[in-house]
């Protein structure tokens, strides 16, 4: 009797369990990479944010060009980011 308990465990249970850990590793990994891509891509738009507002500033200053006149550049810049962080991403 009590061999066949086991035998039945051994056979049935053990499988499952092992298989269902292998499942639960994978899923965590995944979890930490998308949690990883996500950091980045933030990282990369907080970036180009920094930049696009020292582009604004740069522009005024070097260029005596009108806060208007250098919008568009702080535009393309903060767009540029968000294409690497659609890189990033996906």
């Amino acid at each position: 009797m009590t061999d066949s308990r086991f035998e039945f465990w051994r056979r049935t249970v053990a499988p499952a369990a092992a298989a269902s850990l292998l499942v639960l590793s994978g899923a965590a990994f995944a979890q930490t990479q998308q949690a990883n891509e996500r950091q980045e891509g933030r990282n990369a738009n907080q970036d180009a944010k920094q930049e696009a507002r020292s582009t604004k500033i740069d522009c005024r200053q070097e260029n005596n060009k009108s806060n208007a006149e250098c919008r568009q550049d702080k535009r393309e810049t903060k767009q540029g980011g968000r294409e690497e962080k659609r890189d990033i991403k996906y």
